[in-house]
């Protein structure tokens, strides 16, 4: 038999099962997505369509009903996040490609004396990781670490460790990264409040999981590998400028504070300014903008077939990412139309839990189980969607970010990014869990006491 559900997309619905039963579907849901995951190997998008129907069928919902959830939430999330990834990776590719990456990092690395360097390099990695996937950052970056620390004479973690931090925390807590830009799409948060809070919890955050933590390099000895050694950049001529290459990556973060700013700052929803600011600062329009702006300012010495490459070569890397993401929000909905959400939020509703730090823990327990921070941030998402019917628009924006850092808590063997910094840096499993994971560790939960500190004030 057929149980109905509440319209796909409401966030309270009524349990469609007892509470045993739902809680059960909701272990085994996630349980499902982690076999297949670590034991298994399936990819992920795989896994959580896997888990989203498990979810539907355990909860009693049949078969067609439960599919019928899951596509529901696959194309909202899809035409939603899906297009703002396709066009985050747009603008990164371009970037790379006209060599404007290269060009922020040995501006930057140029005018930082030797004591400075690691602050310097938290700086690069984090403005390199604002438009661009962690793992795109960390390949442009490597050949700058190595550089850098070899030059220097100091130490490959001491010098890595800040860019990596910087990078991480753009991945974690600064949208336009697809991970917080699902779970603002997920909890309905303000995607301009949620930038400006994200930015203020990363910046401290990455001074102490970069520069601080980083210290740590001095005790770990990790020679420079010989990559990249003496190839000299013949391009470096055709480089856009310094000033219009920031200027062309900021340019999307601007438009969006200036619409949380006029939201904020002017009541009339009818002012003139107020209109064409909330038009411009659209996740949609903003990044479609820099895109097209980009196309001028960074591919100007391409030519024509140069951007267009650029542009086409931008969206196979992502196609993966598109579908976990997509797949995440058919879990979420699987999640949300059972009712299971409305359980969980009547029991932190009568218990003394903070919803932050329980969306920060949920978090952490899925990327620890999967070791995928994308994972953990739709699915702890999904999860607890329906606990910001109580919250404000601040206290909401912070849940995003709470979900955030707990999704880079502790990466080790069961995450890619382990592997790839651990053969760029040349370390041991041991030695990589010394620097690596644990200045992940350090930046998850940094991340969430500068949350629980804003939550204050806000």
């Amino acid at each position: 038999m057929s149980v109905p559900l509440i319209a796909a997309g409401t966030d309270l619905v009524e349990p469609v099962a007892t509470e045993g039963r739902l809680v059960l579907a909701a272990l085994l849901g996630i349980g499902v997505i982690v076999v297949l995951i670590i034991a298994a190997k399936v990819h992920p998008f795989l896994a959580l369509t896997g888990g989203a129907l498990t979810v539907g069928v355990v909860a009693g919902v049949d078969v067609e009903t439960a599919i019928a959830s899951y596509t529901t939430g696959f194309g909202a999330t899809a035409a939603g996040v899906g297009i703002l990834i396709a066009l985050g990776a747009m603008f990164g590719k371009l970037l790379a490609d006209s060599g404007g990456a290269d060009q922020i990092v040995d501006t930057i690395i140029g005018h930082a004396s030797p004591r400075a360097l690691p602050w310097a390099m938290a700086v690069v990695g984090a403005i390199i990781g604002l438009p661009m996937f962690f793992e795109i950052g960390l390949v442009l970056l490597m050949p700058v670490i190595y550089l850098v620390a070899r030059r220097s004479g100091q130490s490959l973690v001491t010098i890595g460790i800040p860019a990596l931090a910087g990078l991480s925390a753009m991945h974690g807590l600064v949208p336009p990264h697809p991970g917080p830009l699902t779970a603002i799409d997920y909890l309905h948060a303000d995607l301009g409040t949620t930038l400006a809070l994200g930015v203020a919890v990363a910046i401290p955050t990455v001074i102490i999981a970069g520069p601080v933590f980083g210290l740590v390099g001095r005790y770990v000895d990790v020679p420079v590998p010989h990559r990249f050694e003496g190839q000299p950049d013949e391009n470096a001529a055709a480089r856009p400028s310094f000033v219009v290459t920031i200027a062309s990556v900021l340019l999307p973060v601007v438009l969006m504070m200036g619409k949380a700013l006029a939201d904020i700052f002017i009541d009339d929803a009818t002012d003139p300014l107020r209109r064409t600011l909330d038009v411009l600062g659209t996740p949609l329009i903003a990044l479609a903008l820099a895109v097209v702006v980009g196309m001028f300012t960074l591919g100007g010495r391409m030519g024509r077939d140069g951007v267009s490459k650029s542009l086409e070569s931008s969206l196979p890397g992502v196609a993966g990412i598109l579908l976990i993401v997509a797949a995440g929000g058919g879990f979420k909905q699987s999640l949300v139309d059972t009712g299971i959400g409305t359980i969980v939020a009547e029991r932190v509703a009568d218990s003394n839990i903070s919803v932050l730090v329980l969306a920060w823990f949920v978090a952490v327990l899925i990327r620890l189980a999967t070791g995928s921070a994308t994972v953990a941030t739709v699915t702890a998402s999904g999860l607890l969607a329906p606990l910001t019917a109580q919250l404000s628009s601040g206290e909401v924006s912070l849940m995003v970010l709470a979900i955030g850092a707990g999704s880079v808590f502790f990466s080790h063997v069961n995450d890619a990014g382990f592997w790839l910094v651990k053969e760029y840096f040349g370390m041991s499993v041991g030695q990589t869990l010394k620097t690596w994971s644990a200045m992940e560790t350090l930046l998850s939960i940094c991340g969430l006491v500068f949350v629980l500190g804003l939550n204050l004030v806000i």
